[in-house]
Protein backbone atom coordinates (compact mmCIF):
# COMPACT_ATOMS: atom_id res chain seq x y z
CA UNK A 1 0.00 0.00 0.00
CA UNK A 2 1.28 3.58 -0.75
CA UNK A 3 -0.44 7.13 -0.74
CA UNK A 4 0.05 10.01 -3.27
CA UNK A 5 -0.50 13.68 -2.36
CA UNK A 6 -2.78 15.98 -4.28
CA UNK A 7 -4.73 18.50 -4.51
CA UNK A 8 -8.35 17.84 -6.37
CA UNK A 9 -11.98 18.92 -5.72
CA UNK A 10 -10.79 22.03 -3.53
CA UNK A 11 -8.51 20.25 -1.12
CA UNK A 12 -5.74 18.71 0.06
CA UNK A 13 -6.36 14.90 -0.51
CA UNK A 14 -3.99 11.40 0.54
CA UNK A 15 -5.18 8.80 -1.62
CA UNK A 16 -4.37 5.15 -1.09
CA UNK A 17 -3.27 3.38 -4.13
CA UNK A 18 -1.23 0.05 -4.94
CA UNK A 19 0.27 -1.14 -8.43
CA UNK A 20 -0.32 -4.98 -9.34
CA UNK A 21 0.98 -6.82 -12.37
CA UNK A 22 4.30 -7.42 -13.37
CA UNK A 23 3.57 -7.98 -16.95
CA UNK A 24 6.65 -7.44 -18.89
CA UNK A 25 7.48 -4.66 -21.93
CA UNK A 26 4.83 -2.14 -22.90
CA UNK A 27 2.31 -3.95 -21.15
CA UNK A 28 -1.42 -1.72 -20.80
CA UNK A 29 -2.24 -0.18 -17.77
CA UNK A 30 -5.44 -0.77 -16.51
CA UNK A 31 -6.88 1.88 -13.65
CA UNK A 32 -9.33 -0.14 -11.52
CA UNK A 33 -12.19 2.61 -9.91
CA UNK A 34 -14.31 1.31 -7.39
CA UNK A 35 -18.33 0.69 -6.72
CA UNK A 36 -19.95 3.44 -3.97
CA UNK A 37 -18.90 1.10 -1.09
CA UNK A 38 -15.54 -0.34 -2.46
CA UNK A 39 -12.01 0.40 -1.98
CA UNK A 40 -8.57 -1.19 -2.80
CA UNK A 41 -8.88 -3.83 -0.05
CA UNK A 42 -12.54 -4.57 -1.21
CA UNK A 43 -11.04 -5.58 -4.87
CA UNK A 44 -9.74 -8.69 -3.01
CA UNK A 45 -7.33 -10.70 -5.70
CA UNK A 46 -9.16 -9.71 -8.59
CA UNK A 47 -6.93 -7.04 -10.03
CA UNK A 48 -4.17 -9.62 -9.79
CA UNK A 49 -6.10 -11.99 -11.53
CA UNK A 50 -6.99 -9.87 -14.30
CA UNK A 51 -3.82 -8.39 -15.02
CA UNK A 52 -1.82 -12.08 -14.99
CA UNK A 53 -4.44 -13.30 -17.29
CA UNK A 54 -4.54 -10.61 -19.81
CA UNK A 55 -0.86 -9.71 -19.61
CA UNK A 56 -1.28 -5.71 -18.16
CA UNK A 57 -0.24 -3.79 -15.06
CA UNK A 58 -2.76 -2.51 -13.35
CA UNK A 59 -3.38 0.87 -10.57
CA UNK A 60 -6.27 0.42 -8.02
CA UNK A 61 -6.91 2.92 -5.83
CA UNK A 62 -9.91 4.51 -3.35
CA UNK A 63 -11.17 7.32 -3.72
CA UNK A 64 -11.50 10.11 -1.14
CA UNK A 65 -13.91 9.40 1.91
CA UNK A 66 -13.05 5.38 1.12
CA UNK A 67 -10.08 2.79 2.25
CA UNK A 68 -7.30 4.62 3.63
CA UNK A 69 -7.98 7.67 1.63
CA UNK A 70 -8.96 11.36 3.08
CA UNK A 71 -12.04 10.53 4.80
CA UNK A 72 -15.03 12.88 4.21
CA UNK A 73 -15.80 15.20 6.62
CA UNK A 74 -19.18 14.28 8.63
CA UNK A 75 -20.48 17.77 7.84
CA UNK A 76 -19.73 17.09 4.18
CA UNK A 77 -23.06 16.26 1.60
CA UNK A 78 -22.11 14.80 -1.88
CA UNK A 79 -23.97 17.01 -4.76
CA UNK A 80 -25.50 15.32 -7.64
CA UNK A 81 -22.23 15.88 -9.48
CA UNK A 82 -20.16 14.23 -7.25
CA UNK A 83 -19.10 11.22 -9.86
CA UNK A 84 -18.09 14.09 -12.40
CA UNK A 85 -15.77 15.38 -9.74
CA UNK A 86 -14.26 12.05 -9.55
CA UNK A 87 -14.09 11.73 -13.14
CA UNK A 88 -12.87 15.59 -14.23
CA UNK A 89 -10.90 16.52 -10.91
CA UNK A 90 -9.79 14.01 -8.53
CA UNK A 91 -8.34 10.92 -11.22
CA UNK A 92 -6.29 13.02 -13.55
CA UNK A 93 -4.95 15.00 -10.39
CA UNK A 94 -4.05 10.76 -9.05
CA UNK A 95 -2.52 10.28 -12.68
CA UNK A 96 -0.42 13.71 -13.27
CA UNK A 97 0.77 12.64 -8.89
CA UNK A 98 1.34 9.43 -10.43
CA UNK A 99 3.60 10.65 -13.16
CA UNK A 100 1.26 8.01 -15.66
CA UNK A 101 1.70 9.81 -18.90
CA UNK A 102 0.33 7.03 -21.11
CA UNK A 103 -3.50 6.24 -22.10
CA UNK A 104 -4.34 3.60 -19.40
CA UNK A 105 -7.39 1.05 -20.05
CA UNK A 106 -10.18 1.91 -17.17
CA UNK A 107 -11.67 -0.47 -15.41
CA UNK A 108 -14.87 0.23 -13.53
CA UNK A 109 -17.93 -1.16 -11.41
CA UNK A 110 -20.75 0.17 -10.72
CA UNK A 111 -20.48 4.10 -9.90
CA UNK A 112 -16.57 3.23 -10.38
CA UNK A 113 -18.13 2.14 -14.04
CA UNK A 114 -19.72 5.80 -14.37
CA UNK A 115 -17.00 7.38 -13.16
CA UNK A 116 -14.87 5.51 -16.14
CA UNK A 117 -17.14 6.58 -18.87
CA UNK A 118 -17.48 10.19 -17.57
CA UNK A 119 -13.61 10.80 -17.51
CA UNK A 120 -13.52 9.03 -21.18
CA UNK A 121 -16.08 11.68 -21.93
CA UNK A 122 -14.55 14.52 -21.02
CA UNK A 123 -10.84 13.68 -22.24
CA UNK A 124 -11.84 10.92 -25.07
CA UNK A 125 -8.32 11.43 -26.35
CA UNK A 126 -6.39 10.27 -22.82
CA UNK A 127 -8.19 6.84 -22.40
CA UNK A 128 -7.32 3.70 -24.55
CA UNK A 129 -10.35 1.72 -23.59
CA UNK A 130 -12.75 0.93 -21.07
CA UNK A 131 -14.54 -2.06 -19.42
CA UNK A 132 -17.91 -1.08 -17.52
CA UNK A 133 -19.17 -3.71 -14.98
CA UNK A 134 -22.83 -2.85 -13.89
CA UNK A 135 -22.40 1.36 -14.80
CA UNK A 136 -24.92 3.79 -13.86
CA UNK A 137 -26.31 6.02 -16.27
CA UNK A 138 -29.71 6.81 -15.13
CA UNK A 139 -31.49 6.51 -11.46
CA UNK A 140 -33.96 3.54 -11.84
CA UNK A 141 -36.30 2.60 -9.13
CA UNK A 142 -34.83 0.05 -8.38
CA UNK A 143 -31.32 1.34 -7.38
CA UNK A 144 -33.08 3.84 -5.36
CA UNK A 145 -34.63 0.37 -3.34
CA UNK A 146 -32.11 -1.66 -3.03
CA UNK A 147 -29.86 1.35 -1.67
CA UNK A 148 -32.87 2.11 0.71
CA UNK A 149 -32.30 -1.10 2.30
CA UNK A 150 -28.53 -0.82 2.36
CA UNK A 151 -29.58 2.20 4.68
CA UNK A 152 -31.56 -0.05 6.83
CA UNK A 153 -28.82 -2.96 7.02
CA UNK A 154 -26.91 -0.26 7.49
CA UNK A 155 -28.70 0.79 11.30
CA UNK A 156 -29.28 -2.26 11.82
CA UNK A 157 -27.41 -4.99 11.04
CA UNK A 158 -23.33 -5.61 11.14
CA UNK A 159 -22.83 -4.18 8.08
CA UNK A 160 -20.87 -0.73 10.26
CA UNK A 161 -18.72 -3.66 11.73
CA UNK A 162 -17.94 -5.74 8.16
CA UNK A 163 -17.59 -2.37 6.39
CA UNK A 164 -14.81 -1.10 9.11
CA UNK A 165 -12.64 -3.92 7.80
CA UNK A 166 -11.95 -1.93 4.31
CA UNK A 167 -12.45 1.49 5.83
CA UNK A 168 -10.85 3.72 8.08
CA UNK A 169 -13.98 5.51 8.72
CA UNK A 170 -16.76 3.44 7.50
CA UNK A 171 -19.29 6.20 8.16
CA UNK A 172 -17.64 8.59 5.96
CA UNK A 173 -17.67 5.82 3.00
CA UNK A 174 -21.09 4.53 3.94
CA UNK A 175 -23.05 7.61 4.07
CA UNK A 176 -21.08 9.76 1.12
CA UNK A 177 -22.00 6.97 -1.09
CA UNK A 178 -26.18 6.06 0.31
CA UNK A 179 -26.71 9.94 1.17
CA UNK A 180 -26.35 11.31 -2.19
CA UNK A 181 -27.83 8.56 -3.94
CA UNK A 182 -31.67 8.72 -1.90
CA UNK A 183 -31.34 12.48 -1.94
CA UNK A 184 -34.14 13.67 -4.20
CA UNK A 185 -32.21 16.40 -5.98
CA UNK A 186 -30.28 13.14 -6.97
CA UNK A 187 -33.12 11.49 -8.72
CA UNK A 188 -32.89 13.52 -12.24
CA UNK A 189 -29.07 12.39 -12.27
CA UNK A 190 -28.30 11.09 -15.94
CA UNK A 191 -25.15 11.71 -18.08
CA UNK A 192 -26.60 9.66 -20.72
CA UNK A 193 -25.95 12.92 -23.28
CA UNK A 194 -22.38 13.35 -22.16
CA UNK A 195 -21.76 9.67 -23.90
CA UNK A 196 -21.11 10.46 -27.42
CA UNK A 197 -18.09 11.87 -27.43
CA UNK A 198 -16.11 8.61 -26.21
CA UNK A 199 -13.98 7.22 -28.82
CA UNK A 200 -12.20 4.32 -27.13
CA UNK A 201 -13.39 0.35 -26.98
CA UNK A 202 -15.79 0.18 -24.66
CA UNK A 203 -17.19 -3.11 -23.32
CA UNK A 204 -20.00 -3.00 -20.64
CA UNK A 205 -21.14 -6.19 -18.54
CA UNK A 206 -24.29 -6.51 -16.57
CA UNK A 207 -25.56 -9.64 -14.56
CA UNK A 208 -29.25 -10.27 -15.21
CA UNK A 209 -30.31 -10.72 -11.42
CA UNK A 210 -28.59 -7.11 -10.74
CA UNK A 211 -29.88 -5.69 -7.70
CA UNK A 212 -29.42 -2.12 -8.69
CA UNK A 213 -30.21 -1.59 -12.16
CA UNK A 214 -31.52 -3.42 -15.34
CA UNK A 215 -29.86 -3.83 -18.59
CA UNK A 216 -31.66 -0.45 -19.66
CA UNK A 217 -28.43 0.70 -18.46
CA UNK A 218 -25.31 -1.00 -20.49
CA UNK A 219 -28.24 -1.01 -23.57
CA UNK A 220 -28.57 2.60 -23.09
CA UNK A 221 -24.43 2.78 -23.17
CA UNK A 222 -24.86 1.01 -26.75
CA UNK A 223 -27.69 3.16 -28.17
CA UNK A 224 -25.16 6.51 -27.87
CA UNK A 225 -21.74 4.88 -28.06
CA UNK A 226 -22.28 2.32 -31.20
CA UNK A 227 -19.53 0.86 -31.50
CA UNK A 228 -19.49 -0.49 -27.78
CA UNK A 229 -19.51 -4.18 -26.59
CA UNK A 230 -22.22 -5.29 -24.54
CA UNK A 231 -22.03 -8.50 -21.81
CA UNK A 232 -25.42 -9.97 -20.31
CA UNK A 233 -24.66 -12.66 -17.85
CA UNK A 234 -26.99 -15.08 -16.50
CA UNK A 235 -26.96 -16.64 -12.92
CA UNK A 236 -24.99 -13.00 -11.73
CA UNK A 237 -25.81 -10.40 -9.79
CA UNK A 238 -24.55 -6.48 -9.06
CA UNK A 239 -20.46 -7.73 -8.81
CA UNK A 240 -19.58 -10.03 -11.80
CA UNK A 241 -15.96 -9.70 -11.48
CA UNK A 242 -17.45 -11.45 -8.15
CA UNK A 243 -20.09 -13.77 -9.28
CA UNK A 244 -18.86 -14.53 -12.83
CA UNK A 245 -14.94 -13.63 -12.98
CA UNK A 246 -14.15 -15.97 -15.33
CA UNK A 247 -16.38 -14.85 -18.02
CA UNK A 248 -15.29 -11.44 -17.21
CA UNK A 249 -11.61 -12.36 -17.73
CA UNK A 250 -11.98 -14.03 -20.84
CA UNK A 251 -14.30 -10.73 -21.89
CA UNK A 252 -11.61 -8.58 -20.94
CA UNK A 253 -8.88 -10.47 -22.66
CA UNK A 254 -10.98 -10.46 -25.78
CA UNK A 255 -11.37 -6.50 -25.63
CA UNK A 256 -7.89 -6.00 -25.06
CA UNK A 257 -6.57 -8.05 -27.77
CA UNK A 258 -9.15 -6.56 -30.67
CA UNK A 259 -9.11 -3.47 -28.77
CA UNK A 260 -7.78 -0.24 -30.83
CA UNK A 261 -9.35 3.63 -30.29
CA UNK A 262 -12.41 3.95 -32.81
CA UNK A 263 -11.84 7.09 -35.24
Amino acid sequence: MAFASLIAAGRPLRIEYEWVGHAPGPAPLLVFLHEGLGSVAMWRDFPQQLCAAVGARGLVYSRPGYGRSTPRPADEHWSPDFMHVQAREVLPALLDALGVNERPWLFGHSDGGSIALLHAAAFPEAVQGLVVLAPHIFVEEVSIRSIGKARDAYRHTDLRQRLARYHDDPDSAFHGWNDVWLDAAFRGWNIEDALGTIRCPLLAIQGLDDEYGTLEQIRGIARRVPHAQLLELPACGHSPHRDQPEAVIAAVSRCLQAGTPAR
